[in-house]
């Protein structure tokens, strides 16, 4: 069992293809994810990715897309080991919580992208230019 363990999951109103193609700017991760090094051990496009992480934590990640409704659910999953002893059990938690709030912002910034314009209610509307 992983010390850091996150699991989340967010509904975006955009097709699996246009989550995939955001997900697959690795321009993205280093913003997302500054102190980790990915290297991609299955890009499974409209389905997600998944990578080994290295870096300020080892272990690994993933992103699967689920379809649901007029979009799809983005579950979030990460599973790894800090590289430096924690000395304290609330030092501990304090990880754990900034590696969720990144899984979170991540997220939030994919289904901001791929939503931007749309009205409450109505299906999705992809755009290439949102994916810039």
């Amino acid at each position: 069992m992983s010390t850091i363990q996150v699991a989340d999951q967010t509904f975006i109103a955009a097709p699996g293809t246009a989550v995939a193609e955001v997900l697959a700017d690795r321009a993205r991760w280093r913003r997302w994810w500054p102190d980790l090094t990915l290297e991609v051990r299955e890009d499974r496009a409209d389905k997600g990715i998944r990578w080994a992480v290295a870096g300020g934590l080892n272990g690994t990640m993933e992103v699967w897309l689920e379809p649901s409704l007029d979009g799809v659910i983005m579950h979030y999953f990460l599973h790894a080991e800090p590289v430096r002893a924690l000395s304290a059990p609330r030092e501990l938690l304090a990880v754990s919580r900034d590696r969720r709030v990144a899984g979170k912002k991540m997220s939030f910034e994919v289904k901001a992208r791929l939503e931007a314009g749309r009205a409450a209610g109505e299906p999705p509307t992809p755009r290439a230019d949102l994916l810039t």
